[in-house]
């Protein structure tokens, strides 16, 4: 996987992370879900790396990057903190702009850089998310049945990580299996990558803190963002799978742009939660035509 790409560990304003970056051309930070690694974009990456340099970090808390300790208010997995992580690590590589692609907890982080730096955030693309804030504003039983992870992981520490830690493959076949798939959905390499991260100590507490700061500090910063009239300034692409819940339960280009000033287009994908690893095709193709290919 990644072909041509270097890996590396880079400091981040004293945040270790860990990423894949390879190409030529216009800054492009691709950054992913939970509980996943950068290796989910292994068959989007490549492609875009003919056109793009592309940045594909770790998350902090996951995959092989730093793990701040369980925290009383959770403000180091807070999305704004998760984010300035990305901008310095650009900033660092070079790359004052840059244009974002970003799918599940990472599209939530890629959200939240964009109401704080626009300045850096020239385009952004989000899969298979509305704005966290929307979905607790409007939960009912089919989002608390469906998206059963975000209260259970955000209970009280260590009540979800005692009971991941116990069988840590397990809990992972039965969390990524919003549609029903097989163990060998996922690419060997890139699965054995995932898993290997969950092993990790620190990675699942880190998981957990990520989903309570989404129920706490989290929806304290998206809350002053709305009270301050503060929405997306970039041009924005909402994909989400049309085998899953969110082209369901709401309309999400309609949602976005209640969030957003610029323009706001996507649409759905054939496939489910996993875009980027089901339908790379689609992917690339919506990507194709919104992505800016000149210096930003």
């Amino acid at each position: 996987m990644f072909e041509g790409f270097i890996e590396e560990m880079r400091d981040a304003d004293g945040q270790a992370l860990r990423l894949r970056r390879g190409g030529k051309g216009p800054p492009l930070l691709l950054l992913h879900g939970n509980p996943q690694t950068h290796a989910m974009w292994h068959q989007v990456a490549p492609v875009l790396a003919e056109r793009f340099t592309v940045v594909c970090p770790d998350l902090r808390g996951y995959g092989l990057s730093g793990k701040p300790p369980v925290s009383a208010d959770h403000a180091a997995y807070s999305k704004r903190a998760m984010a300035a992580d990305m901008v310095a690590l650009m900033r660092g590589l070079g790359f004052d702009r840059f244009q974002v692609v970003a799918h599940d907890r990472g599209a939530r982080v890629a959200h939240r850089m964009a109401l704080d730096s626009p300045q850096a955030v020239e385009r952004l693309c989000t899969m298979d998310i509305v704005p966290t804030m929307h979905h607790f504003e409007h939960a009912d039983m089919d989002f608390a049945l469906g998206y059963y992870h975000w209260f259970w992981l955000a209970q009280p520490h260590p009540k979800p990580e005692r009971l991941i830690l116990r069988d840590v493959e397990d809990w992972f076949d039965m969390h990524t299996s919003r549609e029903p798939k097989d163990k060998g959905f996922f690419h060997p390499e890139a699965r054995a990558d995932y898993l290997a991260a969950l092993h990790a100590p620190g990675t699942v507490e880190a998981i957990c803190e990520d989903y309570r700061a989404a129920t706490t500090i989290d929806l304290v910063h998206d809350r002053a963002s709305r009270e301050a009239g503060v929405k997306v300034q970039c041009p924005l692409l909402a994909l989400w799978g049309a085998k899953g819940k969110v082209g369901v339960w709401y309309q999400p280009l309609e949602v976005w742009r209640r969030y957003a000033k610029g323009p706001v287009t996507g649409g759905p994908v054939n496939s489910g939660h996993y875009l980027a690893e089901e339908a790379p095709g689609e992917v690339l193709a919506a990507l194709d035509g919104f992505l800016s290919r000149r210096e930003g």
